[in-house]
């Protein structure tokens, strides 16, 4: 049976952009990601740009995301038929209608006022899946409302209160979210200059914290609502966040609790992979947290070959860390990416233009990815592989 054509061809956005400038309108934010960057950056006051832009340390893991993508180029092919590309894909059982979704990124509300609405709006204006942050300000399921039909998956940062943790993932599955996905490499901050010469932390000031203070297993205690006394809140939050403790053997309790699949987010070593793979969850996402846990680590980059390589077509393997374009994605595609994850970009349309911004951001990137899918001689992410990359 012949599928269904898509029914988009990202790359023809550009169409809308020319057409418009031939009535004298221009894009209202810049094209080029390092303009978008620096004018997000102006944007923002002091406090919320060190966290949106800070990293571990010295800023290296960071500079080696980037360093580790532009050192591989792509060798275009010619004259092949490229008059119709489909990048949809089908993770977990649900199409997706291009390999790329919203990163769970916290706190969103210290960006625009709308936070998480806004991300989610723009994505579901786009059809884009979003990835939902256990550090929201906006709730699980006011969130999904705002995703509407597209697909959506939660983050899970695993509290060391199992009854808690068992609520926020019955009320993910509740609410519709496909994937739980449980991120492994934060069970504490790493070390970020930034936020320290700022001393910030938006969750101390309560911003972020919509889950837990809307969850009754959380609230159940507090001898006041958060909403009347959210400083004894504020101070549960700081007791129960984090799992530092949590090992692999955690995973069969987790699986107990959920019957929709499991990701890992912040594999870097094959071996963790493998044994990932081994304890049954359904994918990995290969990712270090966007330079913002270990300074000196690996760029995930360069960690996704042989990660993808263990555990082969076993797995879903997302990926992030470092992608800003179309291109960036084509390559994290080729070395055997499923899907990426988008995170900062879409912030800094967020925080110049809310949801519209995000929007603009996430169609621009996917523009650029089919183009570089055509005029590279390929018609579907799947015909990609390690060979129409070559290393500088």
């Amino acid at each position: 049976m012949t599928p269904d054509p898509p029914r988009e061809q990202f790359g023809d956005h550009y169409r809308s952009i020319y057409l418009a400038g031939a009535g004298g309108e221009r894009p209202s934010l810049p094209v080029d990601w390092r303009g978008l960057e620096a004018a997000a950056a102006e944007a923002l006051d002091e406090r919320a740009a060190g966290y949106v832009f800070g990293s571990a340390g010295t800023g290296g893991t960071e500079r080696a995301n980037r360093e580790a993508l532009d050192a591989w180029r792509i060798v275009p092919r010619m004259l092949r038929d490229v008059a119709v590309r489909d990048l949809r894909t089908v993770p977990f059982g649900r199409e997706w209608p291009a390999p790329l979704a919203l990163a769970p990124v916290g706190a969103q509300m210290i960006v625009h006022p709308d936070g998480e609405l806004a991300s989610a709006a723009g994505a579901e204006r786009v059809g884009v899946p979003v990835t939902v942050g256990t550090v929201s300000g906006h709730t699980i399921e006011a969130v999904a409302e705002a995703i509407g039909d597209s697909p959506r998956m939660f983050q899970l940062y695993w509290p060391n209160d199992p009854e808690l943790c068992e609520s926020f993932v019955s009320r993910a599955e509740a609410a519709g979210y496909e994937a739980i996905m449980v991120t492994v490499d934060n069970a504490f901050p790493g070390w970020k200059p930034r936020d320290l010469q700022n001393a910030y932390l938006p969750a101390i000031e309560g911003i972020g914290l919509a889950n837990f203070f809307s969850d009754p297993v959380f609230r159940d205690g507090l001898e006041q609502p958060p909403e009347d006394d959210p400083g004894p809140a504020i101070g549960k939050f700081i007791g129960a966040f984090g799992n530092p403790s949590l090992t692999w053997d955690d995973l069969e309790w987790l699986r107990s609790r959920t019957s929709v699949p499991i990701l890992l987010k912040g594999i870097l070593h094959p071996d963790d992979a493998r044994e990932a793979r081994e304890r049954g969850v359904e994918g990995v996402v290969v990712s270090n947290h966007g330079g913002r846990q270990v300074d000196g680590a690996i760029a995930a980059f360069e960690a996704l070959p042989d990660v993808s390589a263990a555990v082969g077509d076993d797995l879903t393997v997302l990926f992030d860390s470092g992608i800003r374009s179309g291109a960036d994605a084509f390559k994290a595609l080729a070395l055997g990416a499923d899907a990426v994850l988008l995170g900062r970009p879409y912030l800094w349309g967020m925080a110049l233009e809310g949801s519209d911004g995000v929007e603009k951001v996430l169609r621009w990137t996917l523009a650029e990815l089919d183009l570089t899918l055509g005029l590279s001689g390929f018609t579907s992410p799947a015909a990609l592989d390690p060979t129409v990359l070559e290393p500088v």
